[in-house]
């Protein structure tokens, strides 16, 4: 499974899709899906939603939910020397964009480019990290004609330039968009998994779009699918580098997925995981000796905390992947993705069709 699942998630990694802008990856998944999942389809806000048919009828519905997009940029300002002046789309700290490579998806094809700002010019500024507003990209064009000749324009999404690599023994992968990605992709194995299984419920694998600018895609599909229960697979802060504690590391790659307790991404918007779905979850891993560590998040959080609150309340919880440096150049550990595989999958598979969660 290791190696099936490093192939998927540089394929996966390497396709562009800033929030609004996931169709590359959505071709991606359907395709993946599309031969073990009794159907896939794509709806009108881009999510791509898998179904896999329960073996028993009137058969409760779970949800599985992982975003394919990823934060970036968009060009909002092409100035007379040919320079690009752009927005941030998600959760970006402008002290990642110094001399940061750059891919602006233009209506030609993609141009490289390279973020920077003006050099300080005392030493106050030295010190101190520009806004955001301060930042542009130079694609090498001499004016403005020049750049729109390349096929830029005002609307044009942009990514940041962190190619898929393996690290150290072959287990430590980095990359530009694990977040969330290795959500979708565990979804999508979990997916081919189940499809000679016989299960006691309707799983709707779900790879939606736009959770970098408030879960939007996971709300869409939520409201349309009614599930009984939802499960979200995201990552989540590993924070085992050196100056942090011990006890604000959240979590520690290599150490097993996450079994989340509660986040809390502010303005109200978070998730206290629902008792029964987090049980399930932690006596799933321990009958099946899967390592996993529990997981409190003080800031950030993930499309359960849309699909919860969807019509009358969803009972929701989350597997979560250990993910040092998220939104910058993120590296995880391959074996906590396989185990969250081997965890989403049993879990789904000790589900009965007469659950309850009152």
């Amino acid at each position: 499974m290791e190696k099936e699942i490093k192939s998927l998630l540089e394929r996966l990694t390497e396709a562009h899709g800033v929030s609004g802008y996931e169709m590359g990856v959505g071709k991606i998944v359907y395709h993946e899906l599309e031969k073990y999942a009794d159907s896939v389809e794509t709806d009108n806000f881009g999510n791509v939603i898998s179904l896999k048919k329960a073996s028993v009828k009137d058969a409760p519905k779970v949800m599985l939910a992982g975003h394919m997009d990823e934060i970036g940029l968009i060009v909002k300002h092409i100035d007379d020397k040919g320079f690009l002046f752009f927005e941030k789309v998600g959760g970006i700290s402008p002290r990642v964009l110094f001399s940061q490579p750059v891919v602006v998806h233009g209506k030609k094809g993609p141009v490289s480019g390279l973020i920077n700002c003006k050099p300080p010019e005392t030493p106050e500024e030295a010190n101190k990290i520009p806004d955001l507003k301060a930042f542009f990209i130079d694609v090498g064009a001499k004016n403005k004609a020049e750049a729109e000749k390349l096929g830029v324009r005002i609307g044009d999404s942009v990514t940041f330039e962190r190619p898929f690599k393996v690290l150290g023994s072959g287990n430590i992968l980095a990359s530009k968009a694990f977040d969330d990605r290795v959500g979708v992709c565990v979804i999508i194995e979990t997916m081919k998994k189940l499809a000679k299984e016989k299960v006691e419920a309707n799983v709707y694998g779900v790879a939606d779009v736009q959770e970098e600018v408030g879960c939007r895609g996971a709300q869409v599909a939520a409201y349309r699918i009614a599930p009984n229960m939802a499960i979200a697979v995201d990552i989540t802060l590993a924070g085992d580098i050196p100056g942090v504690a011990e006890k604000d590391q959240v979590t520690k790659i290599g150490a097993g997925p996450a079994i989340k307790v509660m986040d809390e991404a502010g303005g109200g918007l978070g998730l206290i995981s629902h008792p029964k779905v987090r049980e399930l979850l932690v006596s799933t891993a321990e009958e099946e000796k899967i390592p996993y560590q529990m997981e409190v998040l003080p800031r950030g959080s993930t499309d359960a905390a849309a699909i919860h609150l969807t019509r009358e309340g969803v009972p929701s919880g989350v597997i979560s992947i250990p993910t040092r440096y998220a939104h910058s150049y993120e590296i995880l550990d391959v074996n906590d993705v396989v185990n969250a595989v081997k965890l989403l999958t049993a879990t789904i598979k000790k589900i009965k069709k007469n659950i309850n969660f009152k």
